[in-house]
């Protein structure tokens, strides 16, 4: 698994973690706003997998693994979940999974199993595809935990890469980034600047610069992504680095 390395900013990210995900619900706390039910759902939307992936790898089967990876999110999504949830939790990924291992040691009864669809809040989640997922993504990894950053890593990077798509096709550059998205993830001098230029009927120079700036707004995004499950700055750049030993290994 490669991908192009998220560099270091050259100036501070400011006020960004003002509106980041993670950072509107921890300042919501007990209020639980809207905001922070939209943010906190968003978060969940993006990561759920590598939770499923997660209970499939601690010997759960794929209808345990779907119920219990539900009835999970439809408690924490309940609105007394994260009270007293404050900035000292730290960043969302690690606070998601240490919820999971908890709500798995504690709190789930199978006498009391919430099935999917029941009135508590669920998310609609794309069971369908999941177990070719795990299936595709399955290694001989023997730690679930180390798994879960990886697939932490895949889900995130995806996300990234789904929004530059976004903003290539509003830009009407969609055809392009088909083309040059392999730029992104694969190690340097690995693809053909040549071969890209004659698929798209430009010259060679031409594509190195839409590959440079793709990749620039690659590691722009990337970081913009990470900070919207964390608080600080500094996590930020311990996020980022932890995300280059994953994609690394």
């Amino acid at each position: 698994m490669t991908a192009a390395e998220p560099t270091p900013a050259t100036s501070a990210p400011g006020d960004i973690f003002a509106t980041t995900h993670w950072t509107v619900v921890l300042a919501a706390g007990r209020g639980h706003t809207a905001q922070a039910d939209r943010a906190l759902e968003e978060l969940c939307r993006t990561y759920w997998f590598p939770l499923y992936a997660y209970v499939r790898r601690r010997g759960h089967t794929k209808e345990d693994a779907e119920d219990l990876t539900q009835a999970f999110f439809a408690r924490f999504l309940e609105k007394n979940f994260l009270e007293g949830l404050s900035a000292e939790r730290g960043r969302f990924r690690a606070f998601l999974l240490a919820s999971l291992k908890h709500f798995l040691a504690n709190e789930w009864d199978k006498t009391q199993r919430q099935k999917r669809g029941g009135q508590a809040p669920h998310l609609s989640l794309d069971w369908q595809t999941a177990d070719t997922q795990f299936q595709l993504a399955a290694t001989a990894e023997p730690s679930p935990d180390k798994a879960f950053d990886r697939e932490w890593a895949v889900a995130l990077l995806a996300k990234v890469i789904a929004r530059l798509c976004a903003e290539c096709e509003a830009e009407g550059s969609g055809r392009q980034f088909a083309e040059l998205k392999a730029f992104l993830t694969a190690g340097k001098g690995t693809l053909s600047h040549a071969a890209a230029a004659k698929s798209l009927g430009l010259d060679e120079g031409a594509v190195r610069v839409a590959v440079h700036r793709l990749r620039r707004r690659y590691r722009d995004l990337l970081r913009e992504q990470v900070a919207q499950t964390v608080p600080t700055a500094a996590d930020l750049e311990e996020e980022l680095r932890n995300l280059r030993a994953v994609v690394a290994a």
